[in-house]
């Protein structure tokens, strides 16, 4: 009976899902970015708005995406689950606003258009 109920309870286990990789995040963050945010304003000077990888921790990726405008959009992408928490900037007011949450798998293998 109990090595049932071990047997029950590891079919579930998180280790039998994907691990996301930090390839994973920056390319769904970018597809993202690319069709969340106007880039129109970058085509003549692509070096005004951009996107970085950021600190990593052991439970989460960051990504940062900068905007022409200055502020700063920080996705920490959860590497368990995908789920990614969007943390809006703007260092010149010192404002920090979440706005949201994403699934990376959503952005995942879609080309941008921009």
């Amino acid at each position: 009976m109990l090595s049932s109920f071990l047997f029950l309870c590891s079919c579930g286990s998180n280790e039998s899902k994907s691990k996301i990789t930090a390839e994973m995040a920056y390319e769904a963050v970018n597809n993202y970015c690319h069709s969340a945010y106007d880039w129109s304003i970058a085509k003549e000077n692509s070096s005004i708005m951009g996107l970085k990888m950021g600190e990593e921790t052991d439970s989460a990726y960051q990504v940062v995406f900068r905007s022409y405008t200055g502020a700063l959009v920080n996705f920490y992408v959860d590497k368990a689950s995908g789920t990614t928490r969007i943390v809006e900037h703007v260092p010149s007011l010192d404002i920090k606003e979440e706005t949201g949450t994403i699934d990376i798998f959503d952005y995942l293998g879609k080309e941008n258009k921009n």
